[in-house]
């Protein structure tokens, strides 16, 4: 388990049951697993979503125009986690 801190500061745990899941759905993210906990930290645009979660996006230079998009939740001041994690162009 990894853990990064949001723009918020608050740590973000990956779980090993988490990236097992996203790299199983989403395997096209597997080979980068460093760049979704640089999502968190260092986000070009956070988005809140519909059930209170947040979603993080960063445009990787060496994606050319992909897009990593993390999705997690702030559970407490001391405490969040990934929900998922993919690749997009949009």
């Amino acid at each position: 388990m990894d853990i990064a801190f949001s723009i918020n500061k608050i740590p973000i745990r990956l779980t090993d049951e988490r990236w097992y899941h996203i790299s199983i759905g989403h395997p096209e993210i597997a080979g980068y697993y460093f760049e979704i906990l640089e999502c968190i930290e260092k986000p070009d645009a956070i988005y809140e979503g519909k059930l209170g979660e947040l979603i993080a996006t960063k445009n990787i230079f060496k994606l050319n125009d992909k897009f990593v998009v993390v999705v997690y939740k702030e559970v407490s001041e001391n405490d969040g986690f990934i929900i998922t994690a993919y690749l997009s162009n949009k």
